[in-house]
Formats: C-alpha cells, structure tokens, sequence
C-alpha cells in the first residue's frame, strides 16, 4: 500500500519492516520517562522512544505519564500545578522531569513518540517539536481525535497516530462482509501514520490479521502495544504487525532476534 500524504523515504513507521519502540523510554528497564533510560536506549542502539507529555502551569511541554507527580517522581501534587521553574526545582526522591524540547535536543537521532495526554499541552507539545526542529521525527499520539486534529493543524509535515475514533473505523471494516462496505469505512480515515493499538479493548478484540490487512489497505502500519512476552511478538509480527511496542526492549529485540525474526 501507498501511504497517502508521505514519501516512502519520510515514513517514520514503514509498513513491512517491523521495529521495537522502548515504551515510555523502556520502563521495565530503566525509571520510566527519565533522561537515563533514553540515554541507555540510545546505548543499546534503539532509535524509536515512545514517551508521554503534560503541560505545567505556565504552558510548559514535559515528560511524564501521570497527571500527578508522586509515582514517579515522588513529589506532591499534579504536573500543572506547577509552573516549569518551580518544576525544574523538585527533588522527590525520584527522577528530575524532562522538557520535551530538551529531550529532542539531546537525542537528535532518535524517533520519538509522543502521547499527548491531555488538550492543554497539545500547543506546548507542537510548540516545543517546532523549537527542537524535530518535526520530520516525531510521531505525534493521542487517544483524542479533536486533539491530534488540533496537532496536525500545527505540525502539517509531522507524523500521526490514529485516535480511538479511526481505530474503530478499521475495526469495522476489518469484519465488513463486502469489499465495498470495507472501502467505504476506510475511505476519510485521517491523515496518519500508524494505528497504535492493544490486542483488545474492554474485552473485545482489536489486534487480529484482518485488522492489520484493513489498515495496510488504508496505508498505516500497525504497532501493538504494551507486549513484552517474546512468543505473543512473534505470533503478531507473523500477523503481519508493523511495530512491537514494550517496556523491555533489549529482551525484545534479543527473543526476537534468536527466533530469527
């Protein structure tokens, strides 16, 4: 399949050749979301970095999954309750919080993806990848379509993921019972990348082949996450699955590697 805005050489996330995304930085691996565990990915030779942003008080793009600081960082209070300087400041006990254009600048070889996890810091975010120049290797991510939406607005040359919205549509159309029917689910989808989904949702499957046929019939490729059992990676990446995205990567890539894949 022909993605339909990008150049084969620009993809990110290439449909057929299957890539290992240390999730949140590889949090199994090292403190989640920190400037060590994208450093020691970088060490091992992983490029691709998924990773989370949330806005501070004064509109600052950071890294971090939680809303609050106290799993993480072992600090009172939530991420935006906190201006960045004041932010900057706080020792927990755990890591320091990150910018986003601070971990762009330092790593500028790795693809980073980036959960946007909530409206407020989808300026921020956008603003922050234009600062570091990191547009053409970002992927930007969200469960929100009004919110990727916003974001592609923003960054018109910059990879997306597929909201809950679209990831329905290719559910649908993946137990469509005519071609016709399939196309017609599929024609409109937004201008994206990759569809980023778990194996089910509530219960329901969403990761089956038929699935991955419908996206790469749309031009998106599939990743899978969070999965860090080695023999569920392989049996998705004989479905044809375009990405595994785990907290252990170096486990990963070493079962998939003895198993020849």
């Amino acid at each position: 399949s022909t993605p339909r805005r990008f150049a084969a050489d620009a993809m990110l996330y290439p449909i057929g050749a299957p890539i290992v995304v240390a999730h949140r930085g590889g949090a199994g691996e090292c403190p989640e979301n920190t400037a060590e565990a994208f450093l020691t990915m970088g060490e091992r030779g992983f490029r691709y970095l998924e990773t989370d942003a949330r806005a501070t008080l004064d509109g600052v793009a950071v890294l971090c999954h939680d809303a609050t600081l106290d799993r993480t960082v072992g600090a009172a209070g939530k991420v935006r309750g906190y201006t960045w300087r004041e932010l900057a400041r706080v020792r927990g006990g755990g890591p320091a919080v990150l910018r986003v254009d601070e971990a762009l600048e330092r790593h500028p070889d790795a693809v980073f993806n980036i959960d946007a996890k909530s409206d407020d810091v989808a300026a921020p975010l956008a603003r922050a990848i234009r600062e570091a120049g990191a547009q053409s290797r970002v992927c930007v991510a969200s469960f929100s379509e009004r919110r990727l939406r916003r974001m592609r607005g923003e960054l018109p040359e910059t990879a997306s993921s597929l909201g809950i919205g679209a990831i329905a549509r290719i559910v649908a159309a993946s137990r469509a019972r005519t071609g016709a029917a399939r196309r017609r689910l599929l024609k409109g989808l937004p201008d994206a990348q990759v569809a980023q989904v778990p194996l089910s949702f509530r219960g329901v499957p969403v990761l089956t082949e038929r699935f991955v046929a419908s996206a790469h019939e749309a031009g998106i490729a599939v990743h899978a996450w969070t999965i860090d059992d080695v023999a569920a990676a392989a049996r998705l990446l004989d479905m044809g699955v375009d990405g595994i995205i785990t907290d252990v990567p170096t486990a990963m890539y070493e079962g998939l590697r003895e198993r020849g894949l």
